[in-house]
């Protein structure tokens, strides 16, 4: 192989490494500026019911949060 060859390859190559690498740099850009503009704290509209509130007189005791760690590992 001449030489000339061997650098002509490896110029191919590096043009389609940089060709990928910007499009995925600009590609997470575009992804970025797309997830900004979304308003994730928003109240929400309609009839939405918050549920994860707890019985005011209920605590658990020891058996009942190892049974709910291993239920669901939280």
């Amino acid at each position: 192989m001449s030489i000339l060859k061997i650098a002509f390859d490896t110029l191919k190559v590096f043009i389609l490494f940089t060709g990928c690498t910007l499009l995925f740099y600009f590609g997470i850009i575009w992804i970025n500026q797309e997830y900004e503009q979304y308003h994730r704290y928003d109240e929400p509209e309609g009839g939405a019911l918050k549920v994860s509130a707890q019985a005011k007189d209920f605590t658990p005791t020891w058996v009942d949060r190892l049974i709910y760690f291993y239920q669901n590992g939280e």
